[in-house]
């Protein structure tokens, strides 16, 4: 099987790195700066987890992308969505390949599948933390690292069958379920919650949930995404609930979202895919999320003002 990665970053890179680790047939599409960087340095990998890593990866540039992929691995911001589409379809057009994304939320799956077909289109979600340092060092900064993944059509059980294969010995964990939209559901409501929660609040669980009202608002914004996705047909379990309900309102925990850490630098954030996405579902189905409006909100607020301060800066 000959794998694609999009992009060499935080979460491509680490798993694309532990695939070829492994011994897969793994090959990155990387832009030129980051293609310069890595055949210099290699594609270096700190973690507790997994082990450290430094390997020579094999790399190709947007301009020499051929249909000759079996699966590419899709680890794109939200926000760079369109072009990300755009730079993996040399792999798909006319090929044989299949698109695996570890994009959080679902709203990406709308636009890849009327790009490529929905039989072409996996379903994933990735359980990570880690960040790509400014020297270009991937920093895995937790114990997890995983990826669900599976058929969202029947004729996709083989594929999902050889990527597993190829994955055999990878030091990650890959759960192949056949309930992969169920649970890119529970993490879409873990997410939303958590993020929503850590970025207006400016801090990680623990502080938030040391405060008079911070665990009862994090619950309440657990409970108003829960609905959500009930209403959706992707009900999240009891148990798996009171997981949430545990890591989410656990005081002294550092646990928080990336996305803090995105505001926190000033740069760009998901607030729309992750946050605008769940509350324009809640709306649909007439459902009252007033935690979720507030947090959607401030991040629709944060990007207004990105946007005015950037325009103020280039006049």
């Amino acid at each position: 099987m000959r794998i694609l990665v999009l992009g060499a970053g935080a979460v491509g890179g680490y798993f694309g790195g532990r695939l070829a680790q492994a011994g897969a047939d793994v090959t990155f599409l990387v832009r030129p700066q980051r293609a310069a960087l890595l055949a210099k340095a290699g594609l270096r990998i700190s973690s507790k987890a997994g082990g450290d890593l430094t390997l020579l990866p094999i790399c190709v540039l947007a301009d020499a992308v051929k249909p000759v992929y079996d699966v590419v691995v899709f680890t794109a911001k939200a926000y760079d969505l369109p072009s990300a589409v755009q730079a993996i379809a040399p792999a798909m057009n006319g090929g044989r390949g299949y698109v695996l994304p570890l994009l959080n939320g679902m709203s990406h799956l709308d636009l890849l599948d009327q790009r490529f077909g929905r039989e072409r289109v996996l379903g994933g979600v990735a359980y990570i933390a880690s960040t790509l340092a400014p020297d270009g060092e991937i920093k895995h900064l937790n114990d997890f690292h995983r990826i669900a993944f599976g058929p969202r059509h029947a004729a996709q059980k083989a594929v999902c069958e050889a990527f597993a294969g190829a994955a055999a010995g990878a030091k990650f964990n890959l759960d192949l379920t056949d309930a992969i939209e169920q649970a890119m559901w529970d993490k879409w409501v873990l997410l939303a919650t958590l993020a929503g929660m850590t970025c207006l609040m400016r801090a990680p669980i623990g502080d938030i949930a040391g405060t008079g009202s911070g665990a009862a608002l994090t619950l309440a914004l657990l409970g108003e995404c829960a609905a959500v996705a009930q209403a959706e047909g992707f009900a999240t379990r009891e148990t798996v609930r009171a997981n949430y309900s545990g890591m989410l309102t656990q005081k002294g925990s550092a646990f928080t979202a990336s996305m803090l850490r995105d505001v926190e630098s000033g740069g760009q954030a998901e607030g729309e895919h992750i946050l605008g996405a769940m509350l324009a579902r809640a709306r649909r189905h007439a459902l009252a999320a007033p935690v979720l409006e507030i947090a959607t909100t401030h991040l629709e607020t944060y990007a207004a003002r990105r946007v005015r301060e950037a325009a103020a800066k280039a006049t």
